[in-house]
């Protein structure tokens, strides 16, 4: 558990092929369902302090207490997934702390010295909707999210969570519209 944000709620992986990767994860490993948004929107996407607008499609199961969240960039504008994918191909590429206390939470990381590579809001973009990712200059690889829970995020999360508590392998993948 970590001793600023409590215990990692997610792990996130950019991967080439996101349909690919649910099949991969409901047949090999019995995760599931997963819930697919075949175009994710993302308002005030912000990446190395400049605007972005890239397109992502996204799939989200749970396992036990860690989500999964499988992201596919869909073009080639700046973000954090597509410069991960270019220099580390598919893999793990983040862990997520989840939060209801975003701007106390945030203050903290960059007290300790964590510096904000990119953000944005989730969703409708709603004001209890904000993520941010910390540069991991010093260690290269996963990056650490600070996801903000309170609203509409928050309820897809439970949803989610809740699906795979006796998940017995039927309606594998389940399309949810952002």
């Amino acid at each position: 558990m970590s001793r600023l944000f409590g215990p990692i709620r997610q792990n996130g992986y950019v991967v080439r092929d996101v349909r690919k990767a649910m099949e991969h994860w409901i047949e090999v490993m019995g995760v599931g369902p997963f819930f697919f948004v075949e175009r994710l929107p993302v308002q005030r996407l912000r990446y190395r302090d400049e605007p972005s607008s890239a397109a992502i499609s996204v799939a989200l199961a749970q396992s036990g207490g860690v989500q999964i969240e499988l992201i596919q960039q869909l073009d080639d504008e700046p973000s954090a997934f597509r410069d991960f994918r270019a220099d580390h191909g598919e893999g793990l590429h983040h862990v997520a702390f989840w939060t209801t206390d975003f701007d106390t939470d945030l203050t903290r990381a960059e007290r300790g010295g964590l510096t904000v590579v990119q953000s944005g809001r989730s969703g409708k973009g709603g004001p209890d909707e904000r993520f941010v990712y910390f540069d991991t200059t010093g260690h290269s690889g996963t990056m650490i999210e600070l996801s903000e829970i309170s609203g509409d995020k928050g309820r897809v999360f439970g949803k989610v969570a809740d699906a795979a508590v006796g998940w017995d392998g039927s309606d594998p993948i389940r399309e949810m519209n952002s």
